[in-house]
C-alpha cells in the first residue's frame, strides 16, 4: 500500500486527484491536507484540517502518517494578491516547500510539485524544460524559488509545471477561465478578454494523471503538463462558446495594456511537451478535445 498526502485537497487539483487515487483504494492509502472542513464530496480517505504554514503542527503530523509520496497542490496562486501579499505568498510557495522537501528527506518520500508558466518572461513561448526561467511577476519568482528549493535538496522530486488549470470542484464554489466565460454568456453578459496573451490550458483530470504517472513511474526531474496547441485567450473563450454552444459575439477583445493589473503578466507561454511525451507516455489534446471532456463529465 503507497501512502499518499495530497496537500491542499479541498482545491481543484487536490479533488481530482482524490478522485483518481481512490479509484484503487487497494494500491494507494491517502490523506488529503486543507484547512477547514473536507469540501471533496468525498469520505472514504482520511481528512487531516491543517495549517500548514505552522511548521511544527506539519511536521508532527507527517511524522506520523511515514507517506511514501507528498503531492503538493498548496499554493497562493492569484498573481495580483501575490503582488501586494507578498509576505504570506513567500510563505505558502516557498517556505512550505522547503519544510516538505526536508520532511521528504528525512522520510525517503517522493515529493511531487507543482509549478507554473509563469517562471518565463513570455517573450518566446513554446518553453522547454530546459528554457531559462526569468518570471515578471512575484508570484512566478515564488514558484521558481520553490523549485530551486526542490532541486538544491537531494529528495526524489519531480516538478510538474502547468499553465491556466481548469475544471470544477464538488461543490462548485471555485472560478477559473472556462467556468467565468461560461456562466459569463449562459448570463448574456459581455465579456472583455484580452487577445495578445498566448496559453496552453490544462484540463485538471490531465494534470491530475500526470501527478498519478509520474508517482507510479517515480519520474525524477521537471516536465511540462498542458494542452497541445497555443491558443490566444481570446481564441480560448472562442471556443469556450462553441462547446457549450453559447453566443460568440458577446466576447469583445481587449489589449493587456487596457487591463491595468497589478502584477505584469508574459505575453505568450506555452510548453515544449517533448520530455513529457517520451519520458511519462503522457500526450495531451487540444484545449477543445479536452473541453468537450469536461462538458461531459460536468453533465
Amino acid at each position: 500500500m503507497i501512502k499518499v498526502v495530497i496537500t491542499g485537497s479541498n482545491g481543484l487539483l487536490g479533488q481530482s486527484l482524490l478522485n483518481l487515487l481512490l479509484k484503487e483504494k487497494n494500491k494507494y492509502q491517502v490523506f488529503g491536507f486543507s484547512r477547514g472542513n473536507n469540501r471533496s464530496g468525498r469520505a472514504d480517505f482520511e481528512y487531516i484540517s491543517i495549517d500548514i504554514t505552522d511548521k511544527f503542527l506539519l511536521k508532527e503530523v507527517i511524522h506520523q502518517i511515514k507517506p511514501d509520496v507528498i503531492i503538493n497542490t498548496a499554493a497562493m496562486t492569484n498573481v495580483d494578491v501575490c503582488e501586494v501579499k507578498k509576505e504570506a505568498c513567500n510563505l505558502l510557495n516557498v517556505t512550505v516547500v522547503q519544510w516538505l522537501s526536508e520532511l521528504s528527506k528525512e522520510l525517503n518520500a517522493h515529493i511531487i510539485h507543482l509549478s507554473t508558466d509563469f517562471i518565463f518572461d513570455g517573450k518566446k513561448g513554446n518553453y522547454k524544460e530546459t528554457d531559462t526561467p526569468k518570471p515578471l511577476n512575484y508570484y512566478g519568482v515564488t514558484k521558481l524559488k520553490s523549485e530551486e528549493v526542490l532541486i538544491a535538496s537531494q529528495v526524489d522530486f519531480t516538478i510538474l509545471r502547468t499553465i491556466l488549470v481548469y475544471g470544477q470542484v464538488f461543490d462548485k464554489s471555485r472560478n477559473n477561465i472556462v467556468l467565468w466565460v461560461k456562466k459569463s454568456l449562459e448570463a448574456k453578459k459581455e465579456i472583455t478578454i484580452v487577445d495578445d496573451q498566448y496559453r496552453m490550458p490544462t484540463y485538471v483530470e490531465d494534470l491530475a494523471l500526470a501527478c498519478k504517472i509520474a508517482m507510479d513511474k517515480k519520474a525524477i526531474g521537471t516536465f511540462h503538463i498542458s494542452s497541445k496547441k497555443l491558443l490566444s485567450i481570446y481564441e480560448l473563450a472562442q471556443q469556450i462558446a462553441e462547446v457549450f454552444q453559447l453566443d460568440k459575439n458577446l466576447i469583445k477583445p481587449i489589449s493587456t495594456a487596457t487591463l491595468n493589473q497589478t502584477a505584469a503578466r508574459p505575453a505568450i507561454t506555452g510548453f515544449d511537451l517533448t520530455k513529457t511525451n517520451l519520458e511519462l507516455a503522457f500526450y495531451p489534446k487540444s484545449f477543445k478535445d479536452d473541453l468537450l471532456k469536461f462538458k461531459e463529465n460536468s453533465k
